[in-house]
């Protein structure tokens, strides 16, 4: 059955290798017609690009102009490798010589679109995408050395108007110049282009709250405001706004009105001089977006042929020349079109074309040089022209490769053909036969791939023989086929009829046995388990085991199963993958896998606990073992663990011990316990004149055993060692105690002293005494601690604490929204938990130590727990208290901070720059760099070069942010929306933009200014 499909298939594959591959070559050729043209790959989701790079390339004064500038790299390049573009300009010279001189159908545009920093998975505004690139290209031709370039953009695509506004009042009139490089037309409500450049320049009413401040008149003044054109472009580009801002849904949406636009457009009504101007423009392409969303669709382009006058319409790779020099957008307007926007095409006279999806439409002033054969024959510069022609040639080498690989291909299936041809006879079995692989024979079947040696050990139980499950997978031919493939192609291990291991059969015969026979013994052992045995003949079994022995015998048989499959761990190479997954299982402490498990002590003995295990008869057990042959057996006589046994007299002795001890200190120190009548260092007992210092994790611990004695370890030793530096000396001053220091230690009144050093091991004893004195202006006081302060240590304890909180990296930083200048009262001492200020305004009470869980507490050597002085931080206020900062731990008071409603946490480093942090508030808060004030402790962050360290941002800071008010010009609104939409699109190629103000980009104009 394999080899007649084989057959009927290489007879298929032989008509598709000679009839289907020439044709795909052909598709890869331009068809060396003249006025044929090059197509761009789409690389995902840059067909808006394509359309763009379409126009331009047939702008002749734009290729004319590119082909200018100078490219040192290009002339110098070593023809014996790959040419590189570098820079955008580069790109776009090398792309228009192979658009135009390529024998290639179509090319691949990724390294401009590389160059650009686009999101080839992404669609982008394309009328943004428009503004961007032609500013980027101005400012590209004005640094080039040929003065006649520097120009270029403006010669070509910018006008001259002015926005005028008169006073009502006085008659004065203000005009503002300004340049355009398209007019952004309003299509909503229109039906054709005239009405859309009317409503353009249409006159403005300023009244009400909206009106203007007349500097004649020196005060407000109802006026009238419209813009005036003076001169138009050579290419006069005509973006229709089909994608607007829908402030019901709050998204974008594309306008799907019919719009009549001429062939030829007279522009002299609009103009305001127009003498000498050339006012009648030439149609030269039309963009159309396809499709009813604004974030989604495909874009092709209509553009006229500047020499033949011929339409043509680009479709990323495809190419369609227009029959009768006339532009056709015909099945354009009807697809992807929904019931509800099905609405009648208005019919259009002669020289009028209407449309539903264009969104841009191209016009050229028409001069009498166009005619001219030397205006529009535009020659590729020679080192141009030597870098295509090398392309040329490798395509047609690669070509020419394809062409002999199919002939290899061909003949390499016409010696297969005759060798399956010779062995069809010879393959079906017979009486004596031998094994293959199925998946071996496919593969030699397939000329398509490189026959391998026949390898059988896949087929191999771990007893070395053919295993029973993969019969299935192995094909069985004749022994004169084995002998002519084996001598052929090599391999092994032969197998035949008799290499079929029987105690693999009999294995899975016995499994398949029980797996039958578990239902019925399932229900008679739970019968013969109410029958209590004879005296001296019972088995011990878990009571556990025995409420889930059904679903640990299924368990065992799947195992058992399992083990005929891949227990040599060779068997398809799968074995180590099996064990690995069972040791990982065996790990699991809490899964109980074989029966009588919960009887078994740690000692492998009976388990002293009667309670968990019963006495079933031998007839149960019997039945049991089928299942369970491995599983811990106890008979009735068997006396339980020995060791364990020891073990639970040792710990009932130990308990009693502990209780009467824990009885004892409590009784010695019952004050401590309670915590009744203890010592501050802020109300100085008068009874005495020294108090004593230990860790309140000691004291925590102590409670926590006289508490629970059985079920907690003594304490035995008091660590006042992690109080102290490696010199021996205090860490903590009198003032820094009273600060917040203290919430880390206890004091000691000095009888408890004594009974802490009788009862447990002290390394070194830390005390704090108030010595008196008289002075000429009365008595004085001061504190001292035994041992001294040490502070070299101190310092730099501090020290190194200021310096973690300026040099912090992956730390947390809240930002805050507010409405108002003002800040609420009861956040204030959140906004910056370093601050003295708020350090002394917290009232929070001293949270207590939890010596298991707070990982600021280790377990020394000697069995006492030393607190991590080291890595913490600290403030630069006056306050000294030791705080912990960017996951470090130190001795610290708790100042986690609680987030409120309306703040976000963002995690910076201290080199970050205020722009960047910008960027990513933007994110956080769709709120643009432009619209974010900034605010800490009332100071102002203004410098967006600055690092966030040296603005004095440090980690748990909290950063108000405070928006500009949004703009009641809804419209303007909608011009800022799609300037935001494209700015996040293509930042990684504008970003420098962003920041500076350029004359010509209306969008971030307006935002900045």
């Amino acid at each position: 059955m394999i080899i007649g499909a084989y057959f009927h298939n290489i007879h298929n594959e032989h008509i598709c290798k000679d009839v289907l591959l020439p044709v795909c070559e052909s598709t890869l050729l331009k068809t060396n017609l003249f006025n044929t043209f090059v197509g761009l790959t789409n690389l995902g989701a840059t067909c808006y690009v394509n359309t763009f790079l379409q126009v331009w390339f047939h702008n002749l004064e734009l290729r004319r102009t590119l082909y200018l500038c100078q490219n040192a790299r290009a002339e110098e390049h070593n023809m014996d490798s790959d040419y590189e573009p570098r820079s955008i300009c580069e790109h776009l010279q090398y792309l228009f010589a192979l658009l135009q001189n390529s024998n290639r159908r179509y090319i691949d545009p990724s390294g401009l679109v590389k160059a650009l920093g686009l999101d080839t998975g992404q669609q982008q505004d394309a009328q943004e995408f428009s503004k961007l690139f032609l500013s980027l290209l101005e400012d590209t031709l004005s640094k080039q050395k040929n003065p006649n370039l520097h120009n270029v953009i403006q010669q070509q695509f910018c006008g001259q108007m002015s926005y005028v506004t008169v006073c009502n009042q006085c008659g004065r009139a203000s005009p503002l110049p300004s340049r355009f490089y398209e007019l952004e037309l309003n299509i909503q409500g229109h039906k054709n282009l005239t009405e859309c450049v009317t409503e353009f320049l249409k006159e403005e009413k300023l009244d009400g709250d909206n009106r203007y401040f007349c500097e004649s008149c020196q005060s407000k003044q109802n006026a009238a405001r419209r813009i005036k054109l003076h001169s138009l472009p050579r290419v006069l580009n005509l973006q229709l706004m089909r994608f607007v801002f829908d402030r019901q849904t709050g998204h974008k949406k594309k306008l799907n009105t019919f719009i009549s636009f001429p062939e030829q457009l007279d522009m002299g009504p609009f103009l305001e001089e127009k003498e000498d101007e050339k006012c009648v423009y030439e149609l030269s392409a039309v963009l159309i977006h396809r499709g009813v969303s604004a974030y989604s669709g495909h874009y092709i382009a209509h553009v006229r042929d500047a020499r033949t006058s011929d339409w043509y319409k680009f479709n990323d790779e495809e190419i369609e020349k227009m029959e009768g020099k006339k532009l056709q957008l015909g099945i354009e307007e009807d697809i992807a079109e929904t019931v509800k926007s099905q609405t009648r095409k208005p019919k259009c006279s002669k020289g009028y074309h209407c449309s539903r999806n264009a969104y841009m439409l191209v016009y050229k002033c028409q001069r009498e040089e166009d005619t001219d054969p030397m205006e529009t024959n535009v020659e590729v510069p020679g080192f141009l022209g030597r870098l295509v022609d090398r392309d040329n040639r490798k395509f047609e080498e690669w070509c020419l490769e394809m062409a002999d690989m199919r002939k290899q291909s061909v003949d390499k299936g016409k010696a297969k053909h005759e060798e399956v041809k010779e062995l069809y006879e010879l393959l079906p079995a017979e009486d004596e036969y031998e094994f293959v692989p199925l998946e071996w024979l496919k593969k030699w079947l397939d000329d398509s791939t490189v026959t391998k040696e026949i390898d059988n050990g896949n087929f191999l139980c771990s007893h070395g023989k053919l295993h029973p499950d993969k019969v299935g997978e192995a094909k069985r031919i004749s022994v004169k086929a084995a002998e002519l493939l084996f001598d052929k192609y090599g391999g092994g291990p032969r197998l035949d009829g008799s290499t079929l291991c029987e105690e693999c059969v009999g294995q899975r015969c016995r499994v398949l046995r029980l797996k039958n026979q578990l239902a019925e013994d399932y229900k008679e052992v739970t019968n013969l388990v109410k029958c209590p045995p004879k005296s001296d003949e019972g088995y011990w079994a878990g009571k556990t085991s025995l409420r889930s022995w059904r679903q640990l015998a299924l368990e065992q048989l799947e195992e058992d199963e399992e083990e005929t499959k891949h227990s040599n761990g060779k068997t398809n190479g799968e074995g180590p993958e099996i064990t690995a997954t069972k040791e990982n299982l065996d790990g699991d402490e809490e899964e109980m896998k074989t029966f009588n498990e919960d009887i078994l002590c740690r000692h492998g003995g009976l388990s002293i606990l009667e309670s968990e295990r019963r006495l079933v008869t031998e007839e149960v057990w019997s039945k049991l073992r089928v299942y369970f042959p491995k599983a811990p057996q106890f008979t009735q006589l068997q006396e339980p663990c020995q060791q364990c046994l020891r073990l639970e007299r040792e710990g009932k002795e130990n308990e009693a011990l502990n209780r009467m001890m824990a009885s004892e200190q409590k009784s010695s120190l019952l004050n401590l316990f309670q915590e009744k009548n203890r010592p501050t260092l802020t109300k100085w007992p008068q009874e005495t004149d020294i108090l004593y210092i230990v860790p309140l994790f000691f004291v925590d611990e102590w409670r926590r055993f006289i508490r629970r004695p059985t079920k907690t370890t003594p304490v035995s030793s008091v660590g006042n060692s992690l109080l102290l530096c490696p010199h021996r000396g205090f860490m903590f001053t009198f003032d820094s105690m009273l600060k917040g220091d203290a919430q880390h230690i206890a004091l000691l009144w000095p009888d408890e002293w004594e009974v802490i050093s009788r009862h447990f091991l002290v390394d070194q004893p830390i005390s704090i005494c108030r010595i008196s004195g008289a002075t000429p202006n009365g008595s004085s006081v001061e504190y001292t601690t035994q041992p001294e302060l040490c502070r070299d240590c101190r310092e730099g304890f501090i020290f190194q604490q200021q310096r973690d909180m300026r040099e912090y990296a992956q730390a947390t930083v809240y930002v805050r929204k507010v409405i108002d200048d003002k800040r609420l009262k009861d956040a204030a001492p959140e906004m910056n938990v370093s601050g003295s200020e708020a350090e002394d305004e917290r009232e929070e009470p001293v949270a207590k130590v939890d010596g298991e869980r707070d990982p600021d507490f280790s377990q020394s050597e000697d069995g006492a727990k030393r607190q991590k002085l080291s890595d913490g931080t600290v403030s630069a206020a006056a306050s000294p208290t030791p705080m912990a900062s960017g996951g470090k731990s130190g001795i610290r008071r708790s100042t986690r901070h609680r987030k409120l409603r309306g703040e976000k946490a963002l995690i910076v480093s201290a080199n970050q720059t205020l722009k960047e942090l910008k960027i990513q508030i933007m994110h956080a808060f769709s709120v643009a760099p432009f619209d974010q004030n900034l605010s800490i402790d009332g100071r102002c962050l203004t410098d967006d070069s600055a690092t966030l360290g040296s603005l004095g941002v440090i980690p748990e800071s909290v950063i108000c942010l405070k928006a500009d008010e949004p703009i009641a010009d809804f419209a303007a609104m909608d011009d800022v929306y799609q300037g935001m939409f494209i700015f996040v699109s293509f930042h990684n190629l504008f970003f420098s933009l962003l920041f500076f103000r350029t004359p010509r980009n209306s969008f971030f104009a307006f935002a900045y200014e």
